[in-house]
């Protein structure tokens, strides 16, 4: 059973490495694509809502089938076609065939995203301590992996449909070989099995009651499965809250340099690379924080150094604050989605793909309106006054993370041992 479960593990990282170097393949060959299609950057714009949309469908398609099929089949099959459609924007001639491909790849990403972390959060059941963390940060290795492919891949001189076609080719194979590695169904559901009788007061070790017989397993009441659907809802408004500042960061923190500073471009693109390794090293690191510490703290702490950190960076008048505060935003926001998900998933273990499809989605949201808010903003403030909302954003998830109190108490920190790397 050990030996499962680290093989388990072992592809779980393997499909977050996947999901990130495919993502990151489209995007380092977007310039390429919009140069090809011939649009202009609001063109371009509008286009990439329709790849976003598509993830969204595909998170709340992907959800509930993982939860009824299994990862074993929904996983591979979303990196299956994941794969398969990565080369799709490249060969597109026109606006039209563009948005239809940035749609149906957007659908894809979305299927494979939320079934790996539907599947994570039943592999961090059975190891009994937080590994959530560590999935996230090999998510972002993905992407520097995309990056080096797609720097050689130019280098060499091939055409962007050729990269993205074999990244993809290599991609599909990887999520086939690895399928075999992931939990059963019937795994999973003895994990929701084994939370429902520790829920209900029974022995967990082995589903009996003070009588030695199997207890009748009976639906949750109205009222527990209201009380399970608000509490999903506040984590999926806190994830809205958390990515929409990632969005943010991700597409302003050069420009903010650039602009606001006065930077050159190659010192400002260390921005977003500042943000970006604080947040990878971060969610290295997380887990044995939230082990010691548990999940309401990381999210807590975690959202007040982010607020610390963006406001160093709207008010600090110098590049090394604005550094600074890049490096201490991305520290502060990494630990926090981890959280969200793991406790979308730990609320119901046996609908554990729809409820992280719920917070995932509305997370995506944000994820791409942060970008869009921060731009209309700048219509009525400067650019670094337009960060003060991620501030208060911040600030209202560290508040805000109460909701994981339950969670924290309910798991004493002598049953995080886990079974070991």
């Amino acid at each position: 059973m050990e030996r499962s479960l680290r093989g388990a593990r072992a592809a779980t990282y393997v499909y977050f490495v996947l999901c990130g170097t495919l993502m990151g393949a489209w995007v380092v060959h977007i310039p390429a694509v919009e140069e090809r299609v011939g649009i202009s950057h609001a063109t371009l714009g509008g286009l990439l809502v329709l790849l976003g949309a598509g993830a969204f469908v595909g998170m709340q398609v992907a959800g509930p089938l993982a939860d009824r099929l299994g990862a074993r089949v929904v996983v591979p099959a979303g990196g299956v076609l994941c794969g398969a459609t990565l080369v799709l924007p490249a060969i597109a001639r026109d606006p039209w065939t563009l948005a239809g491909s940035l749609l149906v790849f957007g659908f894809c990403n979305g299927c494979l995203d939320v079934s790996m972390n539907a599947h994570a959060v039943h592999v961090e059941k059975a190891y009994g301590r937080p590994v959530m963390s560590g999935f996230d940060a090999t998510f972002s290795v993905g992407g520097v992996l995309a990056a080096l492919v797609a720097a050689g891949a130019t280098s060499a001189g091939l055409h962007p449909a050729a990269t993205l076609a074999a990244v993809g080719a290599v991609g599909i194979v990887t999520a086939l070989a690895s399928a075999r590695a992931l939990m059963p169904a019937a795994a999973a559901s003895a994990d929701s099995t084994d939370s429902t009788d520790s829920t209900d007061g029974t022995d967990s070790t082995d589903g009996t009651g003070a009588s030695g017989t199997v207890e009748e397993k009976h639906p949750s009441p109205p009222a527990v499965r209201r009380a399970t659907a608000w509490r999903v809802w506040h984590l999926a408004v806190l994830a809205l809250m958390v990515m929409l500042c990632e969005g943010a960061a991700n597409d302003w923190s050069a420009l903010h340099l650039k602009d606001v500073l006065g930077a050159p471009a190659g010192t400002a693109a260390f921005a977003y690379g500042t943000f970006a390794a604080a947040m990878t090293i971060g969610r290295l690191l997380a887990d044995r924080f939230v082990a010691r510490f548990g999940s309401m703290a990381i999210l807590r702490h975690g959202a007040a150094t982010a607020a610390v950190g963006i406001t160093l960076v709207a008010l600090g008048p110098w590049m090394w604050a604005a550094f600074a505060g890049w490096a201490l935003f991305g520290l502060g926001l990494s630990g926090c989605v981890p959280q969200l998900f793991s406790a979308a998933g730990h609320a119901d273990p046996a609908a554990a793909g729809a409820n992280v499809s719920r917070v995932a989605g509305l997370g995506y949201v944000g994820m791409l309106a942060g970008p869009a808010v921060i731009g209309w903003l700048t219509h009525l403030v400067a650019l670094d006054h337009a960060f003060v909302l991620l501030t208060l954003l911040c600030v209202t998830t560290a508040v805000g993370a109460r909701v994981l109190r339950a969670e924290s108490s309910s798991t004493p920190r002598s049953e995080m041992a886990g079974v070991g790397h």
